[in-house]
């Protein structure tokens, strides 16, 4: 049975509104659907019923040990159309207080941040297919945002895994 994609994550929260307003504030995502507990919201782009779930389990709710001293998922990564908007998120997210590195893997640069209860996700760009070639290396290195800008232009489209209304390739 094939699978076309992550339809949409979850995520237990201390405060389901809380969490919303940022997701909305900071990476403009729509809320479709609210209860006292929980909130469903869509990615700016995106064309799902919802891209993201918040429950609000209390503020008493301990921070998750995944990674540290436990398995668990380690973060979810939100690709955006051009560099410009990785530009724009990276400001965004640095107003926030929210932006915790940024990387450059080849081929997707990379912003990393952490929302409210310190769950940490990616905004990326990926780099155009017909432009990786076999010399890129997929690697972990700083991201020099202003070069990778310089290089590939700031409104180049990038290869997105799926362009909203079509099927994933």
């Amino acid at each position: 049975m094939p699978i076309r994609g992550l339809n949409h994550a979850v995520l237990f929260v201390r405060d389901a509104q809380r969490s919303a307003a940022f997701y909305r504030d900071v990476l403009g995502f729509r809320e479709v659907a609210a209860m006292p507990n929980a909130v469903f919201l869509r990615a700016p782009e995106s064309d799902n019923d919802h891209d993201l779930g918040v429950f609000g389990i209390g503020d008493d709710a301990q921070a998750s040990p995944a990674g540290r001293s436990a398995v668990g998922l380690y973060h979810l990564a939100w690709e955006v159309p051009t560099l410009a908007d990785l530009a724009d998120h990276r400001t965004r997210l640095a107003e926030a207080g929210a932006l915790v590195g940024a990387s450059d893997h080849g081929t997707t640069k990379a912003l990393y941040a952490k929302d409210p209860d310190g769950l940490e996700f990616e905004v990326s760009w990926l780099v155009p297919h017909d432009l990786i070639g076999d010399g890129m290396d997929v690697s972990t290195l700083p991201l020099d945002l202003d070069a990778e800008i310089e290089r590939y232009g700031a409104d180049r489209v990038g290869a997105l895994s799926r362009v909203p209304g079509t099927a994933r390739a």
